[in-house]
């Protein structure tokens, strides 16, 4: 049984160790996105460094239609934000690629998340903060992120817990239940994460924790998507030389 109250607090004294470590009097520099993940991450920092050393930063690609989500989650939270409107920017690298290079689709999908990492970072370096990464272990099982885009980050606070137990601990922080229970839409092509999985999170988060899933064909499909994505999840492969 989940013991969200105790992994909460587990989670929060983990981000005080790690900015006591690695950034005393640092802030942490999350992406609002108004999803359940970016809420929690933030909830989590807020709780155990405080509103004052938490920032968040609104990210929209032109119009977003639910960012007043985010705004809810920055405004219940009391904490510090910025908005910076990515449109201009991803518009612009697209325009500067040689015309001869085809753009594939899933190109122009990832450009945006990679864009707001490195605004994030624009923010934190400015502020002297950490950014926070906001993924998941259900989403980082299927390769459900975009590498150097919402995959990275300084530290992970929630890499090592599913979307249930994501879920039972923004209601353990006491967020308001449309965060936690707004269903999760990607934010690039306008699905929402289970319409493009092919499975649901409940499937997905009872099959990793128990190894039990009813549907073959879908452990198939998952057990497809894990292998192929491994590698997103392993440090970055370095020669190193036999003899100098």
């Amino acid at each position: 049984m989940f013991d969200a109250k105790r992994v909460t607090q587990e989670c929060v004294e983990w981000i005080r160790s790690f900015f006591e470590e690695n950034g005393k009097g640092c802030c942490a520099v999350v992406g609002i996105s108004g999803g359940k993940d970016s809420s929690v991450a933030a909830a989590l920092c807020a709780e155990a460094l405080g509103k004052d050393r938490v920032v968040g930063v609104l990210m929209p690609r032109g119009t977003q239609p639910d960012i007043d989500m985010a705004y809810l989650l920055v405004d219940h939270l009391g904490i510090r934000r910025y908005e910076v409107n990515i449109a201009s920017a991803v518009d612009a690298v697209i325009a500067a690629m040689p015309r001869e290079l085809a753009l594939s689709p899933q190109t122009l999908v990832n450009l945006p998340p990679r864009i707001r990492m490195a605004t994030l970072y624009a923010v934190s370096q400015s502020l002297n903060g950490r950014v926070v990464n906001t993924c998941n272990l259900s989403e980082d099982w299927v390769g459900y992120s975009t590498r150097y885009g919402d995959a990275a980050g300084d530290f992970s606070p929630m890499a090592n817990l599913t979307v249930t137990e994501v879920k039972e601990i923004g209601r353990a922080l006491g967020l308001p239940d449309v965060l936690v229970d707004k269903p999760p839409i990607d934010g690039l092509c306008g699905k929402t994460d289970e319409e493009n999985l092919g499975f649901t999170y409940a499937e997905l988060d009872v099959y990793i924790r128990t190894g039990v899933i009813e549907d073959p064909v879908k452990k198939e499909l998952i057990d497809g998507k894990h292998k192929a994505n491994l590698f997103k999840l392993q440090p970055m492969p370095a020669f190193l030389p036999k003899s100098f």
